[in-house]
């Protein structure tokens, strides 16, 4: 019997291990990871009331007028952190930001997927999620100077990166992390950890977790992890392939025996949600000008708006690996990359398949040939429309989705919004230096 991880579990677990410090984590609205430490002796307090700290100096928080917010740890996540030594002992606690008043804060991004999962949980139903992370490993992070040169599934001689990924799984083990498998990926440097699905919000916090430990192995080694989503130019891109089901009790509510894909119609109307609210939300899986280097054809990542189910050329595939599995049946969305908030992604990508489950959209037919290989006129024959290009084409999608800020509340949407376009505005405005090679010599 595994042992509930609630207050009294953790006081006697910092005791017992000699636990000095624990950080205190929580993420702002782009999902970057922040945190603060406390002394063991101030954790019952914490436990009990929280920690207060200046929320008008995290991205996208409070006014510098209404500053001072609320750092609650949720017991359940607390763990120690494997690469601190031990007789310095380090835990983790991941916490739920609240208002002074206790009332939960409306811009933590925990708290909008936990907002969104209610409506899965008022129907009886578990938003599971199985995201594959993949990620670079370079030399040091000023420049994308790889350590291997290896390619897809290839099994080298022992090397830098073979060790990084064998110490990177005894950490997420020791987190309390189910590791599927590890490899290789098609770039040179490239790399992916699998983990075993879990719930939309315990997965969550371990692809927040997850970040963190692959980056304090590399760094611990001498090396440098980055989740950019296209920091190589002519190589693939890293994505983050999300397998998602939803299950009632033991029972997974997409498997349909007797379906000709064995999808339900609860799958069905999830995934014609998806289909048709993706260019609205990539903003919030697709979140950086970066992402869209990424989203290109040639590179195996999805650019045209389909479903199928072994074509890795659509946006959203239902894997034959295990063809009429209940317990394997699922939709696995191929356009976010690991540089998103998982807290954000994931509301939006259940919001849009209830969307679609609730009003009967309907599924159109699999596209089983090749995609990219498709003129403009077949595109348009068959119904295959576009992601956006760029972030600038990203933000208005999502600015003029009632969906999206609904999933994010109106104080989230507004601050994501207000970010992307200052971040496209930046951009816009540089001169690359393809610009000045090709340009400045000739006009």
């Amino acid at each position: 019997m595994v042992e509930t991880k609630d207050k009294e579990y953790v006081l006697n677990q910092v005791e017992e291990q000699g636990i000095k410090f624990i950080r205190l984590w929580f993420t702002d609205i782009l999902g970057r990871l922040k945190s603060f430490a406390i002394v063991a002796d101030e954790l019952e307090h914490a436990l009990d009331e929280g920690m207060g700290f200046d929320g008008s100096s995290i991205i996208g928080y409070q006014t510098i007028e209404e500053s001072d917010i609320i750092a609650k740890p949720d017991p359940s996540t607390y763990e120690i952190l494997p690469w601190r030594p031990m007789e310095k002992g380090v835990a983790r606690i991941i916490c739920d930001v609240l208002e002074p008043s206790g009332k939960p804060y409306e811009g933590d991004p925990r708290y909008v997927l936990k907002t969104n999962i209610k409506r899965a949980e008022k129907k009886g139903l578990t938003f599971n999620i199985g995201p594959e992370l993949e990620y670079f490993y370079f030399k040091n992070d000023q420049s994308a100077e790889q350590i291997d040169k290896g390619g897809y599934f290839d099994l080298t001689s022992l090397d830098q990166a073979t060790d990084l990924r064998r110490d990177t799984i005894f950490a997420l083990q020791e987190m309390g992390m189910h590791v599927e498998y590890s490899h290789h990926e098609v770039g040179p440097s490239q790399h992916e950890i699998d983990l075993r699905y879990a719930d939309a919000l315990t997965m969550s916090d371990r692809v927040m977790t997850y970040r963190i430990v692959v980056k304090e192995i590399a760094m611990r080694a001498g090396y440098y992890a980055t989740f950019m989503p296209k920091p190589l130019l002519g190589e693939n891109g890293s994505g983050m392939h999300t397998h998602q089901s939803l299950f009632k009790g033991e029972r997974n509510a997409f498997f349909d025996p007797n379906d000709e894909y064995h999808l339900s119609d609860m799958a069905k109307g999830f995934i014609a949600g998806q289909l048709k609210h993706v260019s609205e939300f990539c903003l919030v899986t697709n979140q950086w000008v970066n992402s869209y280097k990424r989203l290109v054809p040639g590179y195996e990542a999805p650019v045209y708006v389909s479903w199928a189910r072994r074509n890795r050329s659509a946006l959203i595939r239902v894997p034959m690996y295990k063809p009429g599995n209940e317990l394997a049946t699922r939709a696995e969305l191929r356009c976010p990359d690991p540089a998103c908030n998982p807290y954000l992604a994931f509301s939006v990508m259940l919001a849009s398949g209830f969307e679609g489950i609730e009003k009967g959209y309907e599924l159109p037919a699999p596209i089983e040939s090749d995609i990219f290989k498709m003129t403009p006129h077949q595109l348009d024959a068959n119904g295959i429309g576009a992601l956006p290009e760029n972030l600038g084409l990203a933000t208005v999608e999502a600015q003029n989705s009632e969906l999206v800020r609904n999933a994010l509340g109106d104080f989230v949407f507004d601050r994501l919004i207000e970010l992307k376009k200052k971040e496209w505005e930046e951009y816009r405005v540089q001169l690359s230096q393809y610009e000045l090679e090709k340009y400045l010599p000739v006009l």
